[in-house]
């Protein structure tokens, strides 16, 4: 028994002293490196001139009425400025910034504020809004304190980080968190890899630094969940990943990243069972751009993809973020999985920005798509970021902008045109199908009633119930 006894205290003391060698101990403070840290962190201001149009007189003046002179200048163009708030961080002495692309955007002007009371005006040297990332040059010959970025492969989750921003204008402030989780994708833009954080992140803290414990940048605040602030799920690019394409904006102005020339999507567990493959993983290759590299190289639909240049595909989503980062130009292997067997294709990288496959999605990003719900009677089109500026939303607001409602509509009397959906069912409403697909689904349901969450004309937030028919 006592034998058994001294077995057991020393399993015990084992288990302690292994939970202890792996744990690290919470920080009494973080005052001494906020205040290291605070005068690298600067304060974003920007004004933009918004063009408006006032609606028309809904009837016309007979000629040589003297009415026609009074209201001739109703509809002419006003011009108003916006103003916006955000955040970045010095990495170079002579002044050069880093923030978010979305703060800066169309800007007509950037002022930056150091140390809370220094401001000074800002040029922008490069933008990339793939990754929502900005690079800044302060216009100035004063030297500065800048920050180093970290290793953000190695940050982990658990990890303590400290945010430092710019939240609702307040300017200078600290809020400390853990890492939540790596690898979030939340579908804001092209290339996501996100580290979230419970770090407290607000509006206005857009741009500005993520710091592990040593001090250094392992990440760029940009998105949060929750319309009305802080919930504790804020998302950061991770230095690793935005480094590359800052130093291609600080020398070239532009981004230059890889171009395969393939669409893909998801390995289906019956997918991988059809093409004999033991899991699934990898990218199955939908189709193949014309003059594409991947062409040229062999690769065809129907393909799977296992590894790039070395590097294992795991998921669909990797692949793009991994192409993106290989060098321009470079010779690369591609391992696939094609007639049940693994085959090794030789890809000469093109470059994305230049691609006729880029081009075309570009330019089609660019128009408003508008279309009929018949089920509701109503016309839309997509929001844009001349809607979310105008009407002051929250930059990550996507939706449908009611440009018509008919008479029999079940709207009729409950919403007005220029309402923006932005939800159906508590679903956030992303294109104009996401709105098609629900209501379908609302009128074979035997409820036959759709809850919407708006944005009214006053652009506030609520939600109506609608009786479908």
């Amino acid at each position: 028994m006592k034998n058994i006894k001294i077995i057991l205290i020393t399993i015990i003391l084992s288990v302690g002293f292994l939970h202890q060698s792996y744990s690290k101990p919470v920080p009494e403070s973080f005052s001494t490196l906020a205040e290291k840290l605070m005068p690298s962190v600067v304060n974003i201001s920007t004004s933009t001139t918004v063009v408006t149009k006032s609606n028309p007189l809904p009837f016309q003046f007979p000629p040589g009425s003297p009415f026609g002179d009074m209201f001739k200048e109703f509809g002419d163009p006003q011009e108003r400025q916006s103003a916006a708030l955000g955040s970045g961080f010095i990495i170079d002495e002579k002044g050069i910034i880093i923030t978010n692309n979305h703060v800066i955007q169309d800007a007509d002007d950037i002022i930056v504020r150091v140390n809370g009371d220094q401001e000074f005006k800002a040029k922008v040297l490069g933008a990339d809004p793939l990754m929502d990332i900005a690079v800044l040059q302060l216009e100035t010959n004063e030297k500065f304190i800048p920050v180093a970025f970290g290793n953000s492969d190695k940050a982990k989750i658990g990890d303590w980080v400290i945010a430092i921003g710019n939240p609702f204008g307040l300017g200078g402030t600290v809020t400390a968190g853990i890492i939540s989780a790596r690898n979030r994708s939340i579908g804001l833009s092209r290339y996501e890899d996100f580290i979230q954080t419970d770090a407290s992140i607000n509006s206005g803290n857009s741009g500005g630094p993520l710091f592990d414990m040593e001090g250094n940048v392992i990440g760029i605040n940009t998105a949060i969940l929750g319309r009305n602030g802080s919930i504790g799920i804020g998302f950061s690019i991770p230095s690793n990943s935005a480094q590359i394409v800052i130093n291609q904006l600080i020398e070239f102005g532009e981004t230059k990243r890889g171009w395969l020339g393939v669409r893909i999507q998801d390995v289906t567990k019956e997918i991988a069972e059809v093409e004999k493959l033991d899991k699934p993983r990898g990218a199955l290759v939908a189709s193949v751009a014309e003059n594409s590299p991947s062409e040229k190289a062999g690769i065809k639909a129907g393909d799977i993809i296992l590894e790039f240049n070395g590097q294992r595909i795991n998921q669909m989503k990797e692949l793009p973020a991994i192409v993106a980062k290989t060098q321009v130009g470079k010779n690369v292997e591609v391992k696939i999985w094609r007639d049940k067997k693994e085959i090794i294709k030789n890809v000469l990288l093109g470059r994305l920005e230049t691609s006729e496959d880029f081009k075309v999605s570009e330019k089609q990003k660019t128009l408003d798509t508008t279309d009929q719900i018949e089920d509701l009677k109503i016309t839309v089109r997509s929001i844009n970021k001349e809607d979310i500026k105008n009407r002051k939303l929250p930059n990550q607001t996507t939706g449908l902008v009611i440009i018509g409602i008919q008479n029999n509509s079940p709207l009729a009397g409950s919403i007005e045109v220029n309402s923006i959906i932005v939800e159906a069912q508590k679903e956030r409403i992303k294109s104009i199908d996401d709105l098609k697909q629900i209501t379908k689904q609302v009128l074979n349901s035997n409820q036959k009633t759709i809850l919407l969450a708006i944005y009214n004309n006053k652009n506030q937030r609520r939600y109506v119930g609608i009786k479908l028919d």
